[in-house]
């Protein structure tokens, strides 16, 4: 009886360290301005498409865009050697929606990027109509398997303790 209490509550410890998710966490991504937009991404994006040392784009992000003929957008973001910042590009109207200068805001390849965090002033390409974008972590969010294994180890331990208090002292 004491082995298995022991398992489970040893499996109960480990399972409550590791439920959250090891995928990168989301990022929500918030536009002002002249022009207002907000969609969410992955930290870690896979580009749909990607130049190295120029820019990647993420194909068919839903979010909310000012002007958009639906909620879903193609999004590009350019290096420092490109001028940096990004665009938005509505697919289906064939239409761009803002394009801009700015900081970059990845670091790592055009291949593997990974957001940064913060605020950050952007302007209007060839313009100085200014912006901001905010990219804020939304948090990981546990995958299924971590949390089933966490049940099945509380569950375990809920076992344990009803076994023990049937048992006369």
């Amino acid at each position: 009886m004491n082995k298995i209490r022991s398992l489970a509550l040893a499996t109960t410890a480990i399972l409550l360290g590791s439920a959250t998710a090891h995928a990168a966490p989301s990022y929500q991504f918030t536009l002002t301005g002249g022009y207002t937009a907000s969609w969410q991404l992955s930290a870690t994006p896979t580009p749909g498409d990607f130049f190295s040392g120029e820019s990647f784009t993420v194909w068919n992000v839903s979010g909310t865009f000012s002007g958009a003929s639906t909620a879903v957008t193609d999004l590009t973001f350019f290096n420092d050697a490109r001028g940096g910042g990004l665009s938005l590009y509505d697919f289906n109207a064939a239409v761009s929606l803002l394009s801009t200068d700015g900081p970059q805001l990845y670091s790592g390849s055009e291949a593997a990027p990974t957001f940064l965090l913060g605020t950050f002033v952007l302007t209007v390409y060839q313009e100085t109509t200014q912006y901001s974008l905010t990219i804020s972590e939304i948090g990981a969010v546990p995958e299924p398997g971590a949390m089933a294994l966490l049940l099945c180890g509380l569950l375990a331990v809920g076992v344990v303790r009803r076994l023990q208090a049937s048992q006369p002292s």
